[in-house]
């Protein structure tokens, strides 16, 4: 699809968010609106030649900023992707980068959910703690590029509850809760969220470059 479609009225410019979940998607476009960012948000849908870019960084930020430049070389649009995962203190920050194929295979939830669970299991409370970190990265089609971080503080609790959410989240209280994350509704998730935390801090940043 043309990088110069027409726009909506009051839009400036075009961006790539690097995903096809309209959930996120929806979040972005919130986020900017707020923030008064006069841009116009569409995913991967609007590219199906864009395929998987491969992850293959060592930190959230590399991950993030390989992402967006392959979609914004590919679109012709500047793009942004993101990258997150759980960093526990008793496993020296990990799973990290490897949070969504931390038991073998990526995406099982419930494995990597129960593996995790087992390799704390003798930790007692007190030093359980973990963040959800995030890296949010803005790339230009000129290869200009920049990046936000976001974090949500908390504990790995025992066992899962709530049916909310997905990953981890149901192992996960934040800090200031006594709720997991997966017992949260999305409204109260997204307000407190890494990765909203994350977009927010890029909005000004969007702003000024876009």
């Amino acid at each position: 699809m043309s990088a110069e479609r027409a726009r909506p009225e009051g839009v400036t410019s075009r961006l790539v968010l690097a995903t096809r979940n309209t959930g996120k998607i929806a979040e972005l476009r919130q986020i900017l609106a707020d923030a008064s960012v006069p841009v116009e948000i569409v995913g991967l849908e609007e590219f199906p030649e864009i395929g998987d870019v491969a992850e293959t960084g060592l930190t959230f930020a590399e991950n993030a900023l390989l992402k967006a430049h392959a979609v914004a070389r590919q679109s012709g649009l500047p793009a942004i992707a993101d990258d997150s995962g759980l960093c526990v203190d008793a496993l020296n920050g990990m799973p990290g980068i490897f949070s969504a194929r931390w038991a073998g295979k990526h995406g099982d939830d419930r494995a990597n959910l129960e593996l995790l669970l087992a390799q704390v299991s003798d930790v007692p409370g007190e030093h359980r703690g973990a963040h959800f970190a995030c890296a949010a990265a803005l790339a230009l089609p000129s290869g200009e590029e920049r990046v936000a971080d976001g974090a949500l503080h908390g504990v790995v609790i025992d066992a899962p509850r709530g049916a909310n959410g997905f990953g981890y989240d149901p192992i996960f209280v934040p800090e200031g809760e006594s709720r997991t994350t997966a017992e949260l509704s999305a409204e109260e998730k997204n307000a407190i969220s890494h990765r909203g935390r994350a977009f927010r801090a890029l909005a000004p940043i969007i702003a000024e470059l876009v």
